[in-house]
């Protein structure tokens, strides 16, 4: 059972989707369960009109706002700009907030991260520094890699370089799709990622240059 870490100051948190939102569906679930006691989801937004995660943080009940980033660059100052002013109307501070990155497919610009420096939690599917970028899965079959996994790690101003907070190892079978070792690495994902904010939102998670400790 988690701790309640009653003294702890609560956390607003902020969920940036661009897609299915089946990690979204894991931490909202696990916020329900109360096997995260010490946040709470305030908003969930997205670049996409369409994203599926957008029904699933309404089926939460959860406020939902589109900032549609058509024909805007991917790394752009003044669209997080927009963003950092709703994260801010909801509660989601630099000194106070977390921000977690569930399929979010646009880079944040150097500003961003420096702002929420600390606050912004990222998932990947490789156990990183393998791996980093896109089609992960695809990169460790290639590269015949024996096992791979998932990452959960703090953003920083590099792609998937951020300090590693928790990671779960997956084997890559011979017989193994993209598809099917997706399938298989989501499924940790969907385990490690709530477990990374919750303990986050406990307090219990110490960075020191790339070394992040836990807090008993």
């Amino acid at each position: 059972m988690p701790s309640t870490h009653a003294n702890r100051p609560f956390v607003p948190i902020a969920v940036l989707v661009s897609g299915r939102g089946t990690n979204l569906e894991a931490i909202l679930e696990a916020i329900e369960k109360k096997y995260i006691t010490n946040g709470a989801v305030k908003v969930v937004i997205s670049n996409r009109t369409d994203a599926p995660a957008l029904d699933i943080a309404r089926k939460y009940n959860v406020s939902t706002i589109v900032l549609d980033d058509q024909g805007i660059p991917k790394n752009n100052w003044e669209y997080d700009q927009k963003t950092i002013q709703l994260l801010q109307e909801h509660g989601v501070t630099p000194h106070a907030g977390l921000i977690l990155l569930a399929g979010y497919f646009r880079i944040l610009s150097p500003e961003f991260v420096g702002l929420y420096d600390s606050r912004i939690l990222n998932i990947h599917p490789s156990l990183l520094p393998a791996f980093p970028g896109l089609n992960a899965q695809k990169q460790a079959l290639d590269h015949g890699a024996k096992v791979t996994g998932c990452t959960v790690h703090f953003a920083n101003k590099g792609v998937d370089a951020g300090p590693i907070i928790l990671q779960t190892p997956v084997p890559a079978r011979d017989d193994d799709t993209v598809e099917s070792l997706s399938q298989r690495i989501l499924r940790e994902e969907h385990r490690l990622y709530p477990e990374a904010v919750r303990l986050f939102t406990e307090g219990r998670l110490t960075v020191k240059g790339r070394r992040v400790s836990l807090v008993e």
